[in-house]
């Protein structure tokens, strides 16, 4: 598998171990009222076509930790509707909030797919998918998640944001247990930077330093020198942690941390006179609050990288980035994970199209089950499920790269992202 699903497996280690996140945010309710009768009128008789959003929108992590996706869907389906629906059919979003427990996604399922009868999930974020197997049983296309933990690489009917090359039968995850990922973001930065050093840097928390451990392997994979760093997650010394970068000399600093996290290093790293080439992070940390969670750390924020498979959402240059910016211009924030949740509506959407009058969980889900890839009008590096019954050893994978720059925002880097590929090898993980 490539390795965008270990950058949310990134995530999800991050995750496990906040107190409280700035990745996210709201849109304001009236962002979502073209739904309410605004565009044209559907034929007489003609039924909504029902969807649902399931996202941990409240959770141990804290709030807005998971609401990214489902705001940039709703954001896309209520500028649907004002424009006509599909084919005179408004979409009607139901969504519900898991709490970020097994117990409550089960419930959300539930509450869904049994009771309300949705056609299809739309960009699920939830921190434990518990209800994964009854979507699959139910033949609920699930589409465009985004993978935390193993279920969209472990069942059929599950279409994550990313894609997935696994049997997906409903066993074991990925192959016999183990889920692959590329070394294609280590390869860029050789590449493009000549970097040669990196540290990368973990709490003493068993997801962090877990996926800490696998961005090491890729590392290494790619013949970097590596410094590990890990810090005391109640207590952490990170200008202890900034020193040891200095001296050590390295290019790029990876982390398996929250943003809050990663702002106390970049403070540290400042304090010290730490200067790399990159300080690398993940999608659900590309937003547009760098400036206030990095405001300590001038030198450091206008470092800040990151990678993904999915344009920048600040490329207005690219027309469907700039559609989706003039429907989110209420928002507070605008984030990655909205433009992958307005993406994820939009291949619903798509799927709806191709079935005519008769939009049913069977033919939405053939939709998605076809072989040519798809990228949301060019938002997302092209996506592909296949079956494959061994995992491939090496793959060509494309990513999306970005650098903060005050004044400018994220500034794409790289060239577009359909160019910026490599072939590299596929390494396992187990989840």
């Amino acid at each position: 598998m490539r390795r965008r699903l270990l950058a949310a497996e990134a995530v999800a280690a991050g995750l496990l171990v906040l107190l409280s996140t700035a990745c996210g945010s709201r849109l304001p309710e009236s962002d979502f009222e073209g739904g309410r009768g605004t565009g044209p009128a559907p034929p007489a008789g003609a039924e909504p076509i029902r969807v649902g959003i399931i996202a941990s929108a409240t959770s141990p992590v804290g709030g807005q930790a998971f609401t990214g996706p489902r705001d940039g869907a709703q954001a896309y389906f209520a500028r649907l509707n004002a424009r006509g629906g599909i084919d005179g059919r408004k979409v009607e979003v139901r969504t519900c909030d898991d709490g970020g427990s097994g117990v409550g996604n089960n419930e959300c399922v539930h509450k869904l797919v049994d009771e309300q009868k949705v056609v299809a999930l739309v960009g699920t974020t939830v921190l434990d998918y518990a209800g994964a197997p009854r979507v699959s049983a139910a033949g609920v296309p699930d589409i465009g998640g985004q993978p935390i933990g193993p279920a969209y690489d472990t069942y059929p009917h599950l279409y994550s944001i990313y894609g997935s090359r696994a049997p997906r039968e409903g066993g074991k995850p990925g192959w016999n247990g183990k889920q692959y990922g590329g070394t294609e973001v280590y390869r860029y930065f050789k590449r493009e930077h000549g970097a040669k050093t990196a540290a990368v840097v973990s709490y003493n928390q068993s997801a962090s330093a877990a996926y800490a451990r696998l961005i090491t392997r890729g590392l290494k994979a790619e013949g970097y020198k590596v410094v590990t760093q890990q810090v005391d997650f109640a207590l952490p010394n990170f200008r202890a942690v900034a020193a040891d970068l200095k001296q050590q000399g390295a290019d790029l600093v990876f982390d398996a941390m929250d943003t809050h996290g990663n702002a106390q290093l970049c403070r540290a790293m400042d304090a010290v006179g730490a200067n790399v080439t990159a300080k690398v992070t993940n999608a659900q940390n590309w937003t547009s609050t760098v400036a206030d969670d990095y405001k300590d750390a001038p030198r450091c924020r206008n470092n800040l990288w990151v990678t993904g498979s999915s344009r920048n959402h600040d490329d207005e240059k690219h027309p469907a980035v700039r559609e989706f910016r003039e429907a989110t211009k209420g928002a507070e924030t605008r984030s990655q994970w909205q433009l992958e949740g307005w993406a994820a509506a939009m291949w619903f959407t798509d799927a709806a199209r191709s079935c005519g009058a008769d939009v049913t969980r069977a033919c939405v889900d053939r939709f998605m089950e076809r072989a040519e890839p798809y990228s949301a009008r060019g938002l997302l590096v092209p996506v592909v499920f296949e079956q494959r019954p061994e995992p491939p050893r090496t793959l060509r994978t494309c990513l999306s790269v970005a650098r903060w720059k005050d004044g400018q925002g994220w500034v794409t880097q790289g060239g577009d992202m359909n160019d910026n590929c490599f072939e590299v090898p596929q390494l396992f993980y187990e989840p």
